[in-house]
């Protein structure tokens, strides 16, 4: 490599490791539009119409399509179809949804990590496809969407065990066979309930969170949690885990699983700090393990403090969301290399612990719904505004 590039690269990965490439945030707008611009991206440069799992910064390439964000991207494109116009964004879900469709295993069941890391299904990535075709089949009306849903959700049932709990088809391509944030997936199922009425799917969605709350403790922090170590998750899975406890609670009108929510959520709000940074890892006790930041799980449990707010009408949460979207905002890039503009890294600094030298694509879709999270609570109006209550 020339002297010169060498000397580039050596540079910037000063810059990035220093946390010094953080910027001056501008509007939710720009930021929004730049995420969706990326996510776009991330599609095209797969050779199918899934969406690349990551951008990986060291190798300067894209990864293969990942079946399970790619489930839970097209209700973000819906939402931004919906709140922009933008019909290139409606075109590429329909695409999407029909990928999952073609890709779906004869169980019902949807394969583990990118395209070619696995032949087996999975709990999580099956529970999170769901999203997609159910918000598909409730756009488009298609037939085919609600009939891969609830093969998928009929899967689900099935191997689950009688105390609610999935024990089986755990993702290899992590650490821990029993996951908590499971209930994120249950979640899933009932949203297939919603638009097939299959009792036993909204049953086997609760008799999951029932299990769950067994596991936490009186604190609200969960066991069995995290990707890797049990004794100190990552945000982003408490927040999967804290997202399902809430909307099932609102569904199925659960006050229990609700006040779960919300005891994880206010967990993290003494944790904000200056200039809106919130560590990546939590103790049982809450207290941060790291000094780095998860990108995916700050855009995650912002989306999630905007939920509390729309079900409890605490201000304290608004706050929170808005101060968390302000420092994601300044470590996104909106100028420079065209596959990381736009994009949201793993971890801040880009070495951190979770997906180092990363761009994955579920980065990008989580912040770009909490930005149009902030924008509706703001505003009273937008992507989220007809979301349920109490």
């Amino acid at each position: 490599m020339p002297v010169v590039e060498t000397l580039k690269l050596k540079k910037r990965s000063f810059m990035e490791l220093s946390g010094f490439s953080r910027t001056k945030p501008e509007s939710n707008q720009t930021h929004l539009q730049a995420t969706i611009a990326w996510l776009k991206r991330a599609q095209d440069s797969s050779p199918d119409d899934g969406v690349s799992q990551t951008y990986l910064v060291r190798y300067k390439k894209w990864a293969n399509s990942y079946p399970e964000t790619t489930g839970y991207i097209i209700p973000t494109l819906y939402r931004w179809h919906q709140v922009s116009g933008d019909q290139d964004a409606r075109e590429r879900a329909v695409r999407m949804a029909d990928w999952e469709c073609e890709i779906q295993c004869p169980s019902g069941g949807v394969l583990a990590g990118a395209l070619g890391d696995s032949d087996q299904p999975t709990i999580f990535n099956t529970g999170q496809v769901l999203f997609g075709w159910v918000t598909a089949f409730e756009q488009e009306g298609t037939e085919r969407y609600r009939e891969a849903a609830a093969k998928g959700a009929s899967w689900l049932c099935a191997v689950m065990d009688d105390d609610g709990c999935w024990r089986q088809f755990g993702s290899p391509l992590t650490t821990r066979n029993i996951n908590l944030y499971n209930t994120r997936s249950a979640w899933g199922m009932a949203r297939v309930h919603k638009i097939t009425g299959e009792r036993r799917f909204l049953d086997a969605a609760i008799a999951n969170a029932e299990w769950a709350l067994r596991h936490v403790h009186a604190n609200g922090w969960a066991e069995h949690n995290c990707l890797q170590n049990d004794a100190q998750p990552f945000l982003h899975t408490i927040a999967y885990a804290m997202r399902g406890f809430l909307e099932l609670g609102v569904y199925a009108d659960r006050e229990d699983f609700i006040a779960q929510a919300i005891k994880m959520g206010d967990a993290i709000i003494p944790h904000i700090g200056k200039g809106g940074f919130v560590p990546g890892r939590y103790d049982d006790q809450w207290n941060p393990t790291v000094k780095w930041s998860c990108l995916t799980g700050n855009a995650q449990i912002a989306i999630n403090w905007g939920r509390l707010y729309q079900v409890t009408g605490d201000e304290k949460y608004r706050d929170a969301l808005t101060r968390v979207n302000t420092f994601t905002k300044s470590t996104q890039k909106l100028e420079g290399i065209e596959a990381e503009r736009g994009g949201i890294k793993g971890s801040h600094p880009i070495n951190g612990g979770y997906h180092p030298w990363q761009y994955p694509n579920w980065a990008a879709k989580f912040f770009a719904d909490a930005l149009m999270m902030e924008e509706t609570v703001r505003n009273g109006k937008g992507a989220y505004a007809s979301w349920p209550k109490r």
